[in-house]
Parts: structure tokens; C-alpha cells; sequence
């Protein structure tokens, strides 16, 4: 097992949460997001502790070789996921991510599909996903240009442990007081249609992305998403929450503990959102992010509950 140390952002609608809830340790002004697990090129987590301490990501995988991932990461070029936690002390922008296809002749890299997992949030909290009906290209283009997007945005409720299947294309937005888990698509393209007439750190409005949202935008209501079953082992639960080509993620509620076989087709990620425990004589608590190369067992010791990811032959 590898401990990291997430790389953080400190965008203009981050808070506090990450910093008192989860235990990060940051300079920032504002922590907004935590790159839990990742090697993407904008900020990369490192190991703590051990044969590999300081070392990001990247170099890690380089020197351990990339059988620590698994088999069924062969079939990617790159390393498949990016996980996050996310304070969204206020809205974020209004926004949608491209696809692959459109993502690898524009930009240069993967798109961006994604999960949220609802980690706490306050009363009353919303988030924006999709649109409430058809609309046409023209009427959307309408709507950015006129800020009355909001009019026609699918705006969601949400309380603790809901969870959101974002594909690539469809228009979303978290809403002020929520805290999520987010596993993506290892990508960083965002485009942006609404700001809520914000300024940037430089005094300036945000850059919109329009030309470019109106070409990958989904135009219709999203689809209704799956509530899978929890399944019953010793000590624990588990609840699948995803599973798609990218990346599969369940919920793991201990009671006492955690034991997980180590399979040779995937690396495996936790992310603590609540309570503590240990592993094989080593602590981890709350905000902690775990790494488990691919083939070792997982004994954890414990109350706690973790959000898995690891990905499907």
C-alpha cells in the first residue's frame, strides 16, 4: 500500500472544507480541489513514505513498472483516471467536456468523462446536470449569449452519498456547499458557457469557451442514472456506484474492516471520506488516498467508508 499526497487547486469558488473535514495541509489560500490520484501533467500526487517517497505519480509507475497498474490498463495509452475531492464553497461555472474523439483532434489529449459522488453537502444544495428539455443548437447558443442558460438547465437536489454519471458532452455545474468525489477521465479540458458574471484574479471575466461547447454539447435531458444494490460481505458493504470503458467505483461501508484479493488485472484506489482504520499496523483516516499496485490483497482495519476505483477488463 502507498499513501499520497494530493497536488490542490485554489480556484476562485473553493473553501475551506478540504483543509478542516478531510485533513489537507496546504499554503492556499483557498483549497478547491485535491488531485487525489494523478499524474496529469497540471499537478501530479506524490508517495508518501517508503521505497518510493517523493516521487509523483509518473515516476513512480516508471520505476516500479507499469505492472503495478494491471493488465487492463494495457489497453490505454496513458494513465486512464484522475480522482478528486472537490469544495465547492460557491457555484463553479456552467460547463461541458468534450468526448474523446473531438478531445484528441483539438486538444491534444483524453476527453473527459466523469463520476460525482456526493461526500456532503448542505441543505438545500443543487447542481446543474443537463438540460430540463430538447433544445436546438440555435436556442442553446441563444441562451449563453442572453445568461438565461440557467432557464433551461436540468437542476438537480442532491443529498449525501447521490451519485452522477457525466459523459463527455453533457452540460453540468456543482452548486455552492457541496463536497464531491469526483473520478474522471485523466483530462483537464473544460469548457466554460456561464460564470455567473464573475471575475478572474486578474480583474477580468473568465474566458468563455463557446464555439467550442456548441460543438460537443449534448442538447437533450441526460438519462436517468442506475441505483445498483449494496452487496454483503464480512465486516463490510460494498455498493457498485459506476462502471463504464474508463474506470469502475464502488462504496465501501466498514464496520470492522476490509479484505480484497489482489488481482493482477488492476491497480485499486481508496479514498477515505469518513472514519479511520489501519493496515497492517499503519493508520489512515479521513481524506487519506490509498494506492494497492495491482496483484497485492487489501486488509484494512476499521470503521470507515472509502470510495474504490479500478478498472474492468
Amino acid at each position: 500500500m502507498l499513501k499520497l499526497k494530493p497536488a490542490y487547486k485554489d480556484y476562485i469558488w473553493g473553501g475551506q472544507k478540504l483543509r478542516t473535514d478531510f485533513n489537507k495541509i496546504s499554503d492556499l489560500t483557498v483549497l478547491a480541489e485535491s488531485w487525489e490520484l494523478s499524474c496529469h501533467k497540471d499537478g501530479e500526487s506524490v508517495i508518501i513514505g517508503g521505497e518510493y517517497d517523493g516521487l509523483t505519480f509518473s515516476e513512480y509507475t516508471d520505476r516500479a513498472g507499469k505492472s503495478v497498474l494491471g493488465t487492463a490498463c494495457e489497453k490505454f495509452r496513458e494513465f486512464p483516471v484522475l480522482i478528486k475531492l472537490i469544495d465547492a464553497a460557491d457555484n463553479l461555472s456552467v460547463q461541458v467536456h468534450p468526448n474523446d474523439e473531438y478531445a484528441r483532434n483539438n486538444e491534444g489529449e483524453h476527453g473527459k468523462t466523469e463520476m460525482w459522488y456526493i461526500v456532503d453537502c448542505e441543505e438545500g444544495a443543487t447542481i446543474a446536470y443537463g438540460f430540463n428539455r430538447e433544445i436546438s443548437r440555435k436556442e442553446f447558443e441563444k441562451a449563453i449569449r442572453t445568461n438565461t442558460l440557467t432557464d433551461v438547465m436540468n437542476i438537480v437536489p442532491v443529498k449525501k452519498g447521490d451519485v452522477f454519471f457525466i459523459e463527455g458532452g453533457i452540460l453540468h455545474s456543482i452548486g455552492k456547499g457541496i463536497v464531491i468525489a469526483e473520478i474522471q477521465q485523466n483530462s483537464n479540458t473544460t469548457y466554460r458557457v456561464y460564470d455567473y458574471g464573475r471575475l478572474g484574479a486578474d480583474g477580468n471575466p473568465r474566458p468563455l469557451h463557446i464555439e467550442k461547447a456548441l460543438e460537443v454539447t449534448k442538447l437533450t435531458p441526460p438519462e436517468e442514472y442506475p441505483v445498483y444494490a449494496e452487496e454483503v460481505y464480512g465486516g463490510y458493504t460494498a455498493r457498485l456506484l459506476s462502471s463504464c470503458g474508463y474506470f469502475t467505483v464502488e462504496e465501501l461501508v466498514a464496520t470492522e474492516g476490509v479484505s480484497i484479493d489482489g488481482s493482477d488485472s488492476t491497480f485499486r484506489h481508496l479514498l477515505i471520506i469518513d472514519g479511520d482504520g489501519n493496515a497492517d499496523g499503519e493508520p489512515f483516516a479521513k481524506g487519506d488516498s490509498l494506492f494497492f499496485a495491482a496483484g497485492e490483497d487489501i486488509n484494512l482495519e476499521g470503521r470507515f467508508t472509502a470510495i474504490e476505483t479500478y478498472i474492468s477488463e
